[in-house]
């Protein structure tokens, strides 16, 4: 055998081996390669500074809530794709005038969707002191980032402006300050609009 044929062998040797990969890793029919998203995405963060819920009560002297107060509300729409979740841990980083405030609420009994929704307070006079002796207005958050974290295991992270992934990482933190739904007046609102907060105990 000349080396012509040499030649000729290991190229058909070749394409044999290429064709046979080629079987065995194709997708089935129906089937896409294409990699989907995770189980849990972030798909938008929202601020807004709301006034304190009034509520009548007749019961005792009213004292109104002051309409210069206001509170910070950050809300966080994601999309579920199990079923059912027992648990989820969501993350909150809020860069408030140079002052990095973080906080955490536990959700439980989370159903599959596009439009679950988790939510966090931070209170008038929080604001007033961090804010430096300056009007509190919306542009005082200078960024929000939020993580929603399963088991201890980052499963998504979006910031409100675009930045450096984990820009948060190398900033002191103030913790203890950002406030879930129920700590606040605003627990017995729109139950229907944002997931199951854990309780204690549970």
């Amino acid at each position: 055998m000349n080396g012509l044929q040499d030649r000729h062998l290991i190229m058909k040797t070749n394409l044999r081996f290429v064709l046979a990969a080629l079987l065995v890793f194709a997708p089935l029919p129906g089937q896409t390669q294409v990699r989907g998203p995770g189980d849990f995405q972030i798909k938008k963060i929202t601020k807004n500074l709301i006034s304190t819920p009034q509520f009548s009560y007749g019961g005792a002297e009213q004292h109104p809530p002051s309409e210069a107060e206001r509170w910070l509300e950050v809300e966080v729409e994601f999309a579920a794709a199990p079923a059912f979740t027992d648990e989820l841990t969501v993350k909150y980083f809020i860069l408030f005038n140079g002052t990095l405030l973080t906080g955490e609420v536990a959700h439980v009994n989370i159903p599959a969707g596009r439009d679950r929704r988790s939510v966090v307070y931070i209170t008038p006079r929080t604001l007033v002191r961090f804010g430096a002796n300056r009007p509190i207005t919306a542009n005082s958050v200078q960024n929000v980032a939020v993580q929603i974290v399963q088991q201890g295991a980052v499963k998504d992270e979006l910031s409100l402006a675009r930045a450096q992934p984990q820009w948060y990482a190398t900033m002191p933190q103030v913790a203890g300050l950002v406030l879930n739904k129920n700590e606040t007046p605003f627990a017995p609102l729109y139950w229907d609009r944002y997931e199951q907060i854990k309780t204690s105990g549970r």
